[in-house]
C-alpha cells in the first residue's frame, strides 16, 4: 500500500472518503477552495490544499506528490481538465480514479452497459473521460456513479420544495454513499487500473414508489407527479462491476433502505 493518496474534491463524497482512507494511508491529501474548510479538514487529520481547478497554482505539484489520485469534482470545464492533466504528467502519479456519472447514457437507452458505444460529443463528461483514458503517462479507472443518495442526501427531501417527479413510472438508477466508499476502497487497495465501471444499486423501483415512500417516512407530503407524457426505459447495469470486483452491494435493494438509520438526518 502506498503511503499517501490525494483526493481532489472534499464534498459529499470526497470528505468521508478521505476520513475513511486515513486508516489505510499515512498521508491523505485533500483539496478545497475554502480557507475555512481547510481548517476543518486539518482538524480531522487530513492534509488540506487550497486548489481551484480554474486557476491552478504552484501548490498543485505538492498536492500531486503521490502514486494515486482520486478526482471527485463537479466541474465539466474541458480546458481546466486539460491543464490538470498536464500537471499530473509532471508528477509521480501512476493511477488516476476519475468519478464520472451514468448521466452520460441517454435517457431513453434501455439497459446501459459500459460496452455501449456513445457519441463523445453528446456529453462533456465523455470528453473528460477520454482525456484520462487516452493518456499514456498514467493508468485511469473511470467510475460512472448513478444518482447519489446517503449521508445528508435523503431522497425523501428531493421533492419537498414542491418540484414534481419527472418520468414517474421510470426505474430509478441510484447508489448509496456506503457503496460508493466501499467500491472506491477496493479499487485503490487492489490497484484496479485501468477500468471503466458503472456503479448503481441492483434494484430499480419506480420513481413514484421510491420517492413517495421516502417522503412519507419523514412525515413529508406526498410528492407531486409531473404531467409530462414522456417515458424512460433507462436502466444502468452493474454486472461488470460485481464480477470485476467480486462485489456485493451493501444497499443493493433500494426499497430496503431504512429512511432514518441509513441517512444523516442532522
Amino acid at each position: 500500500m502506498n503511503k499517501s493518496i490525494s483526493i481532489l474534491g472534499s464534498g459529499w463524497l470526497g470528505f468521508p472518503l478521505a476520513k475513511q482512507l486515513t486508516s489505510e494511508f499515512e498521508k491523505v491529501n485533500i483539496s478545497t477552495r475554502s480557507e475555512e474548510k481547510s481548517k476543518l479538514l486539518e482538524g480531522v487529520g487530513l492534509r488540506p490544499f487550497i486548489i481551484d481547478m480554474q486557476n491552478l497554482k504552484k501548490n498543485i505539484q505538492s498536492f500531486l506528490q503521490t502514486d494515486t489520485l482520486i478526482i471527485n469534482v463537479t466541474g465539466k470545464d474541458i480546458n481546466a481538465f486539460k491543464n490538470l492533466i498536464s500537471e499530473i504528467e509532471k508528477s509521480p502519479v501512476k493511477e488516476v480514479l476519475f468519478i464520472s456519472s451514468t448521466s452520460v447514457y441517454p435517457e431513453h437507452s434501455g439497459l446501459c452497459r459500459e460496452s455501449r458505444p456513445l457519441d463523445i460529443s453528446s456529453h462533456p463528461l465523455l470528453e473528460i473521460e477520454a482525456l484520462f483514458q487516452q493518456n499514456t503517462h498514467f493508468k485511469s479507472t473511470i467510475l460512472r456513479f448513478s444518482g447519489l443518495i446517503g449521508g445528508k442526501r435523503h431522497p425523501g427531501r428531493f421533492f419537498a420544495t414542491g418540484k414534481s417527479i419527472r418520468l414517474a413510472e421510470a426505474g430509478v438508477n441510484l447508489i448509496h454513499l456506503d457503496d460508493c466508499l466501499a467500491i472506491i476502497a477496493i479499487i485503490v487497495k487492489q490497484h484496479v487500473f485501468p477500468e471503466l465501471l458503472n456503479c448503481c444499486a441492483d434494484t430499480h423501483p419506480r420513481k413514484v414508489d421510491f420517492y413517495t415512500a421516502n417522503a412519507l417516512a419523514l412525515g413529508l407530503p406526498k410528492p407531486q407527479i409531473s404531467s409530462e407524457n414522456r417515458q424512460s426505459n433507462k436502466i444502468v447495469s452493474n454486472e461488470k462491476l460485481k464480477k470485476r470486483l467480486n462485489y456485493q452491494f451493501i444497499h443493493g435493494d433500494l426499497m430496503q433502505l431504512d429512511a432514518r438509520k441509513d441517512y444523516d438526518l442532522n
